[in-house]
């Protein structure tokens, strides 16, 4: 089973770009991010035409979840429990059915800018909610991956240049801890995995401005977490950077794993 994350940075923006790698990675469930539309203007005719069924969670101009999946899914829930005046729409959960269940949990996480100030007192908020519905999903002992983009560098190495994100709130010694504190509960990194010290990268961002694709100035915020019982059937992962060379791309690449399930 291949579950992929992509944030599309607007699905009509990038619907070209995200058919042909559909095609070529053929992923048997993708989430996606920023499709910056509501549920009645996503294109799901494309996507059904494909073989995909379609699940979204959108929000007019901006934000907006969707899970694209060629397996059959089950109890689908929209939005992130634990605030009901939370009215953006970042986070969508389903059970996918392949040889065994898995749950998948797809976010994205508020970006937390500028900081210090309101938004990144939401973006804690919104950590420490996260928290606990990742703790209440590995209560389940059955194979979950939590996936998405998690607006926040983990490490200095997960960074071309560390220093020149010292002050946004990717990077703010508050936003890494609180991932950390996750990570903790037992969820393991698909893409870092039991390395350490591993050199810098993968990235999996890189911004439109300032030639950082050209220079490599990218940064790793698209993770892939995996509860114990889906580390154990984790058989491959990676980043398909590539994708970010591609005609009107979006600035995040996908990350996948591919699991024996």
């Amino acid at each position: 089973m291949k579950i992929a994350s992509f944030n599309i940075n607007g699905i009509r923006a990038r619907l070209p770009a995200l058919e042909d790698w559909l095609r070529a990675a053929e992923p048997d469930l993708v989430v996606l991010q920023e499709i910056k539309t509501v549920d009645e203007g996503f294109p799901r005719d494309h996507f059904e035409a494909m073989g995909y069924s379609v699940e979204t969670h959108g929000q007019k101009g901006f934000n907006g979840v969707a899970i694209l999946s060629r397996l059959p899914l089950e109890d689908v829930m929209r939005g992130l429990p634990g605030d009901e005046a939370d009215e953006q729409a970042r986070y969508i959960e389903a059970t996918v059915i392949g040889h065994q269940a898995v749950r998948v949990a797809g976010l994205y996480l508020p970006n937390g800018n500028p900081a210090p100030g309101p938004k990144f007192d939401y973006k804690l908020a919104w950590m420490d909610r996260l928290a606990s519905r990742a703790e209440a999903l590995r209560a389940t002992e059955m194979p979950v991956v939590m996936l998405g983009d998690y607006n926040v560098i983990p490490e200095p190495r997960d960074a071309d240049d560390p220093d020149s994100w010292r002050k946004d709130a990717l990077f703010f010694p508050q936003s890494r801890a609180a991932l950390r504190r996750i990570v903790h509960q037992g969820w393991w990194d698909a893409i870092r995995g039991d390395d350490p010290f591993g050199a810098r990268g993968p990235f999996t961002f890189w911004d439109f401005q300032a030639g950082a694709w050209r220079r490599d100035h990218g940064i790793r915020i698209d993770h892939l977490l995996l509860s114990p019982e889906a580390a154990d059937l984790l058989r491959e992962s990676g980043v398909d950077r590539e994708v970010r060379a591609g005609e009107k791309p979006s600035d995040h690449v996908p990350v996948w794993v591919d699991l024996a399930a």
